[in-house]
């Protein structure tokens, strides 16, 4: 049986962005016609973001296992899109960050994604540009306060 439940408009709205962002991205990613498993970006978005972080916490920021992770990292370092750097507090375990090619790589992505989306969005009006321009803005700094305080935790 499910439940009635009065949603807030807040509640509502941000249920309905995560929905279209993830329609976005998966529309982008489509129209690119990459076969890169999106883990790969996911992962360097994670390395961008929060800086060298030891395999497992970096398997639980991407949502994989860690074993998957493991065998990620190895195909990124391969790549050199990744490079290693010893732990101090444990010299027996690594952090992994993103090198210079993987940068380039998730710009690169990110840039053919937007090539792909722009042509959907040139007819915006300056309105509604404006808008997204600001959304974009508010959800970077609420993401921004969660990151670190997930990082200080």
């Amino acid at each position: 049986m499910t439940e009635n439940r009065t949603h807030s408009p807040l509640h509502t709205i941000l249920g309905d962005l995560i929905t279209a962002s993830h329609r976005l991205t998966r529309l982008a990613a489509q129209a690119t016609g990459s076969s890169e498993s999106p883990a790969v970006w996911r992962t360097l978005s994670v390395l961008t973001t929060v800086g060298p972080v030891r395999v497992g916490e970096l398997a639980r920021q991407s949502r994989v296992s860690q074993p998957t992770m493991t065998k990620l990292v190895q195909s990124l370092d391969e790549r050199d899109w990744i490079k290693r750097i010893a732990d101090v507090d444990d010299h027996r375990a690594w952090l992994i960050a993103i090198a210079p090619k993987g940068t380039a790589a998730l710009l690169a992505w990110r840039d053919e994604l937007t090539d792909a989306l722009e042509p959907a969005f040139t007819d915006l009006e300056d309105d509604d540009l404006a808008a997204i321009a600001r959304t974009v803005e508010i959800i970077q700094a609420r993401v921004a306060v969660e990151v670190a305080s997930e990082l200080t935790a």
